[in-house]
């Protein structure tokens, strides 16, 4: 986790466009073997647990494009104290540390954080339908689920990210909802 004098987070939603805590680089990166998925039910953050919405974790297979932080060794106590009260308010997310490939050609061991399949807000793969009505309803302290969507798909691809699965549900957000006479 430690490389030159920096300890390495690696984002992949909202951590990209909304860090929270003070960095000495940042860099796009990709992570192998877990892949980018709207698989948890958020009661706190972009819903409630009566209206859940949905957020990011990172799920078995793929990869991931994102963003690496680097954090100098004197500010890791404190970047890991507030990346835990952010990422493990339920113990939805497992923290683990995984090799990362930077844009620069360097491989590095990054904190990050994923989808614990045992919790009960663990949503699996739900169809692109039933990601819509959810998102399209979510809201919670951090304001609406289709703005966290929205955002996450607008700085990836402003990172020149691509994201499929991210990209149609985009486009299903986007479409007017028909009318029912």
């Amino acid at each position: 986790m430690i490389d030159d004098g920096v300890h390495w987070v690696f984002g992949y939603g909202s951590l990209i466009w909304r860090p929270g805590f003070a960095f000495v680089r940042s860099e796009r990166a990709l992570l192998r073997g877990l892949h980018r998925s709207l698989c948890l039910y958020s009661h706190i953050y972009r819903g409630t647990p009566d209206v859940p919405g949905l957020v990011f974790g990172l799920a078995r297979g793929g990869s991931c494009g994102g963003m690496a932080f680097a954090v100098a060794d004197a500010l890791w106590p404190e970047t890991l104290a507030y990346l835990r009260e952010r990422e493990l308010v339920t113990d939805d997310y497992l923290e683990v540390v995984r090799p990362v490939r930077l844009a620069s050609g360097a491989t590095v061991q990054a904190l990050t954080y994923v989808i614990n399949e045992a919790h009960g807000q663990y949503a699996g793969a739900l169809s692109i339908d039933e990601q819509v009505r959810i998102v399209r309803r979510g809201f919670g302290i951090s304001g609406s689920n289709a703005d966290y969507v929205l955002n996450t798909a607008l700085h990836l691809r402003q990172m020149g990210i691509s994201d499929r699965a991210l990209e149609a549900l985009v486009d299903a957000l986007e479409t007017p909802i028909p009318d029912v006479a």
